[in-house]
């Protein structure tokens, strides 16, 4: 399983200027090695790292982190969209790992609630758009909610991933606009969404019962290969341990068939945010190659390593076999 929401935060040592003293247990430190134990007892066997603050220091933080971690399949940083040339700068320097698979600002502790769609945005989210990454979106009032659709078909290549299933009002039993924001940004082809921070959303002595309506409004717009799960670490810990939490989400999409629970707990992040793809494309294109030079004669040298990149047109893979007379890249 994968966990499609995770964070990693040490305030000691960076700016994280929502979290105040009284938000409790959210205010210390948390590290991945805090989580590891629990997520590896609940069978999650990577996660996408998702960015907590609107600084270059926290991307880099879980940068540092998928660096020695292999459990991190992704990082969703950040960059200034409203500052295009140094957001499109800032993304090229992103490209030369592959463990950026997207990017994502707090929006919803913006005073503009159209901010996402403001035009000197359109560059930026048309870079994120062009370098294949995807973009998560929170939405934390209706307001919010309401303009995916627009943002959708501005940037129809663009995969927009909403966040804690666009938080509806579940501790007060909320149905609508919710419900029908939902349909709308599900009619989106491009639209993702994440079944996370559903605790956070409930009230006292919630029980996975009371998610099930707005998980199954959710999955019948959306379906399961565009549903993904993730636990909302550590911020869903004022409402539950780690291990309740993931158990309840778990349970609350139990009566679906096993490929769509399939989809929901691990391939829709795959496709979402291209963990195969990406990687696949940098292995071919960054790594050291393999190569092979002909002596006079015909004979050919042993096999040597290079630091050049490997040409894409060099490359031709068949059913996972290696044509004579290619380079393969150093795995």
């Amino acid at each position: 399983m994968i966990d499609a929401h995770r964070h990693v935060w040490v305030r000691s040592e960076r700016r994280y200027d929502w979290i105040r003293p009284e938000h409790g247990v959210l205010f210390a430190d948390f590290r991945p090695e805090d989580i590891a134990a629990e997520a590896a007892a609940a069978g999650i066997t990577a996660a996408i790292l998702v960015q907590a603050a609107d600084t270059y220091e926290d991307t880099l933080y879980m940068l540092s982190v998928a660096a020695r971690l292999p459990g991190i399949a992704g990082v969703v940083g950040w960059v200034p969209l409203d500052r295009p040339e140094e957001a499109l700068a800032a993304l090229d320097l992103y490209a030369r790992t592959p463990t950026i698979r997207g990017v994502r600002a707090l929006t919803h502790n913006y005073d503009d609630a159209r901010w996402i769609l403001r035009g000197d945005l359109a560059r930026s989210i048309d870079g994120v758009e062009a370098r294949d990454l995807s973009l998560d979106y929170v939405a934390g009032l209706p307001e919010h909610l309401a303009l995916i659709p627009e943002l959708a078909r501005r940037h129809q290549g663009l995969r927009l991933i909403i966040d804690h299933l666009g938080s509806p009002d579940i501790a007060n039993h909320g149905w609508e606009p919710w419900a029908d924001l939902i349909a709308a940004c599900a009619a989106e082809p491009n639209v993702y969404i994440k079944l996370s921070g559903l605790s956070t959303l409930s009230g006292d002595g919630w029980t996975s019962a009371d998610w099930k309506p707005y998980v199954d409004h959710v999955v019948t717009g959306f379906g399961a290969e565009r549903t993904m799960l993730g636990s909302d670490w550590p911020v869903s810990l004022p409402a539950g341990d780690f291990t309740r939490i993931w158990s309840a989400q778990l349970d609350v999409i139990a009566h679906l068939p096993a490929q769509a629970r399939d989809a929901i707990v691990q391939g829709t992040a795959i496709r979402a945010y291209r963990w195969n793809s990406r990687k696949a494309k940098h292995d071919r294109t960054i790594r050291p190659c393999l190569t092979r030079s002909r002596r006079r004669g015909g004979s050919r040298r042993p096999l040597r390593r290079t630091n050049a990149r490997c040409p894409p047109r060099r490359i031709r893979f068949r059913s996972g076999v290696l044509r004579r007379g290619r380079t393969r890249p150093d795995r």
